[in-house]
């Protein structure tokens, strides 16, 4: 981005008064604007906290597709990020930018750098966060992989399945919670046993509002249900706060077929040979017409 004139004219009269900015939006969409001055300053309808003894490390920048880099330091604290929200993965994937900024005309500024939030660690109260520039999206696998199973997400744009749908998820308070993995309801009438596995667990009330969980087994307990996640939910999770539980999918065929009558939008290749069809040899009996070697019921 180009440096206004004005602020130009700023960095060429020697004595400057400058600081940098940042503005992190989280994937909830929460906003948190942070600045190395050593007052709040405020624009672009953001307010950018100097309490949080935030500082940042050169920025790396090149005209090519190499990824541009930088890191930010700073302290845990309730004024900025805190230790509980980085460990639940929050700030996972969160948009960054960042300005150069007049504090006497905070009109004179320049971004600099925007990306995303690459790797936080956290040692002795305080952390450091790896910044990502836009680029960084092109490292990352594109296309689609020739494989037997679905490779779209359940309910995403490519899957276009609609979990609103009645039958297929369901919302009801947490009854107990053990580990934050295990959780135990009540019956649940209409729901097969195993309808919930490889399915996700949101949770939507609570100090881990917010998170999701992917359902490892999903049994029935005596006149019970036991939902049983493959990692435990980051934050505490209480009796009575409210859960989504969402129908699994296995990535196969026949459940998408049968299961959520959804098989126009498969995104797999069932009918792929597998490793016997390749080792196949030709034979004098059977029927040899050249015709396929599967067939679906």
């Amino acid at each position: 981005m180009p440096v206004p004139a004005d602020l130009l004219a700023h960095l060429a009269g020697g004595a400057t008064t400058l600081c940098r900015c940042w503005a992190l939006t989280r994937a909830d969409g929460r906003v948190y604007g942070f600045t190395d001055h050593d007052t709040d300053l405020a624009f672009e309808g953001i307010v950018f906290r100097a309490g949080t003894g935030l500082t940042a490390r050169a920025l790396q920048q090149t005209t090519g597709l190499s990824v541009d880099n930088t890191e930010a330091l700073g302290a845990l604290s309730d004024a900025s990020l805190t230790e509980e929200d980085i460990l639940a993965g929050r700030y996972d994937g969160a948009e960054v930018r960042a300005w150069l900024v007049n504090w006497a005309d905070v009109g004179q500024r320049v971004l600099q750098f925007r990306g995303t939030v690459g790797e936080v660690t956290r040692a002795g109260g305080a952390f450091q966060a790896e910044l990502r520039g836009l680029t960084e999206a092109l490292n990352q696998p594109q296309g689609r992989v020739y494989q037997r199973q679905c490779a779209a997400v359940l309910g995403d744009g490519q899957c276009r399945f609609d979990l609103t749908r009645p039958g297929y998820a369901t919302e009801r308070p947490v009854e107990t919670v053990e580990a934050g993995r295990v959780f135990r309801f009540a019956a649940m009438a209409g729901f097969d046993t195993r309808w919930f596995e490889r399915g996700r667990l949101r949770i939507l009330t609570g100090r881990a509002a917010g998170l999701v969980g992917v359902v490892k087994n999903d049994r029935a307990e005596g006149a019970g249900r036991r939902i049983e996640l493959w990692e435990a939910i980051a934050l505490p999770v209480a009796p009575g706060d409210m859960v989504r539980i969402e129908a699994g999918c296995d990535k196969r065929a026949e459940t998408c077929r049968l299961k959520f009558q959804n098989f126009l939008n498969f995104r797999g290749f069932p009918d792929i040979p597998g490793e016997d069809w390749l080792m196949s040899y030709p034979v004098r009996s059977g029927a040899n017409t050249g015709g396929s070697r599967t067939s679906r019921t």
